[in-house]
């Protein structure tokens, strides 16, 4: 069964989603998967984990964040605190449905939103991250775009083009709001098991934020694909990426193991 939802977060913006389950049975297992900065629930990562988890007899609920997709609100209005609340939103959607549970999987940006969630809340029984932000500031910092805030500022916002391309706007407030995220404050709080693949050729993401978080959660274990970038270009260090996380879900719903690509 695959059926697209909507529910509203605590704002009451209506975010749109996909849930895919082939049992129709509450009591398996259902992932949560948040897409990257600018993609959307369509994203390939998460439609292939999707195949995987649901051969698996997993259900998935893949979503898209306010201002993104098909969901409400405005691209330019985004903030790290307004996705991280569309999480909680997404879990208490499943929740309702009767699913209990609940794993989380986060990639990017989504990345950053779902280690915020997954400290807020005991109700994911796992978390996977992709290439995940773990700080915002520090990430412009280490890019040496740090100067550019001043105009951002002055402005109000800034041009962007989004993963597709196309020309976006983003306003000054994700980056106030980003200054008061501290990633690193919750991951401390992740006591679950947790996985995060991050690519040592990321030019996007440092894979130092990574590894700072991995440090700092209870039970966390880093894998680096030597050679990946942010979008995992390279088919073969996609399909590792998504053998690694599909894997670590698996195990960790007591499922066996899916077999590799």
């Amino acid at each position: 069964m695959k059926e697209k939802v909507f529910f509203e977060n605590k704002n009451g913006i209506r975010l749109c989603g996909l849930v895919s389950d082939p049992s129709n049975h509450t009591d398996n297992p259902l992932i949560v998967m948040c897409h990257g900065f600018s993609t959307n629930k369509e994203g390939r990562t998460n439609t292939r984990l999707e195949e995987i988890f649901n051969a698996h007899n997993m259900a998935t609920l893949r979503f898209d964040f306010f201002g993104h997709g098909e969901s409400e609100g405005l691209f330019e209005d985004v903030t790290i605190s307004e996705a991280a609340e569309d999480v909680q939103a997404a879990l208490a959607f499943i929740g309702r449905q009767g699913y209990k549970k609940i794993g989380l999987f986060g990639s990017s940006f989504g990345g950053l939103a779902s280690l915020l969630a997954a400290s807020q809340t005991s109700s994911f029984f796992t978390l996977a991250l992709k290439s995940p932000v773990s700080d915002y500031p520090g990430l412009l910092i280490a890019r040496g775009q740090e100067p550019d805030v001043s105009s951002w500022k002055k402005s109000g916002y800034i041009s962007i083009r989004g993963a597709d391309g196309s020309p976006l706007r983003l306003n000054y407030s994700f980056y106030e709001d980003a200054e008061k995220i501290r990633g690193y404050e919750a991951a401390k709080k992740i006591n679950i098991p947790t996985l995060i693949v991050h690519g040592d050729k990321d030019e996007t993401v440092p894979l130092e934020q990574s590894k700072i978080s991995a440090g700092l959660m209870g039970d966390c274990r880093l894998e680096i694909i030597r050679g990946a970038d942010h979008i995992y270009s390279r088919p073969d260090h996609f399909e590792k990426m998504i053998d690694l996380v599909s894997r670590f879900i698996i195990l960790q719903a007591g499922k066996k193991a899916v077999s590799g690509p």
